[in-house]
């Protein structure tokens, strides 16, 4: 009688006690552990799609974000934020990549862009939250009195964002101008458009001996093209980035006239 009234507890124990919750518990474990396996494949599968894409695709993105931080271009009726330092320097770095798809014609200009990237970084990677705005950059700089200094980071935002105009106005060339046009006469025209009126006597010679080794247009838009694109897809992205870019690029011009640094 004893024995069997124990063997009745032991059964229920076993029914109702830890064995129960201890199963319940790795039940929901599971459960999290294949969500997060779930979340991890997602997120791997959406970093392979991204490296198959385009440098023009990958700008859209990044500008999409800095639009959508803005509240989508709600906030045109007062004056726009000021630009965000980090995305800033990832279009730069994007840059970089479409001039060294033009080839070693453009090593001038790409030299210059990649110190001025650096120069840029090094300051933000001093504090990223004190400088996460180019406009945080050059009031430290005009506090200072250092702003129109060679080697300031203000003349690095300056001549980043204008060879980012002369890069948006070689692809809009490329996605709007005749097919009869070659390749070179579209980079002369978006370089007498933007940087020839900067440029020095030194600075336009350079160009003028790169302007003889340009590629022809076929290769360079083949370069541009990403994985899974053909040139319908190409000139589609083109036309998003100009109207993404464009404003970006305004605001920046916009703030630097208003610290008197555009010189």
């Amino acid at each position: 009688m004893v024995e069997r009234v124990r063997d009745e507890r032991e059964a229920a124990n076993a029914m109702n006690g830890p064995c129960l919750i201890g199963g319940v518990g790795d039940a929901a474990e599971h459960v999290e552990g294949e969500k997060d396996a779930i979340e991890r494949d997602e997120r791997q599968q959406e970093e392979e799609v991204k490296r198959s894409w385009s440098e023009i695709r990958l700008a859209i993105e990044e500008l999409s974000v800095v639009e959508h931080g803005r509240g989508g271009g709600k906030q045109l009726v007062s004056s726009p934020p000021p630009p965000p330092t980090l995305p800033f320097l990832a279009l730069s770095h994007l840059l970089l990549q479409v001039l060294d798809k033009i080839g070693p014609t453009m090593a001038v200009l790409r030299l210059d862009v990649k110190r001025n990237i650096e120069k840029l970084q090094e300051l933000y990677l001093l504090d990223p939250s004190k400088y996460s705005t180019l406009e945080e950059i050059l009031e430290k700089e005009m506090e200072e009195g250092t702003a129109r200094k060679l080697d300031s980071c203000a003349r690095a935002i300056l001549w980043l964002t204008r060879s980012m105009d002369f890069t948006i106005a070689l692809l809009q060339r490329l996605e709007e101008g005749s097919d009869q046009q070659s390749f070179a006469q579209l980079v002369e025209a978006a370089y007498l458009a933007t940087l020839k009126p900067w440029h020095g006597w030194i600075s336009s010679a350079a160009y003028k001996i790169a302007m003889k080794l340009m590629p022809d247009r076929k290769m360079f838009v083949s370069l541009l093209i990403g994985k899974c694109q053909d040139c319908a897809a190409l000139k589609e992205d083109i036309g998003k980035l100009a109207k993404l870019l464009q404003p970006f690029l305004d605001n920046t011009h916009d703030m630097m006239v208003g610290s008197s640094t555009d010189h």
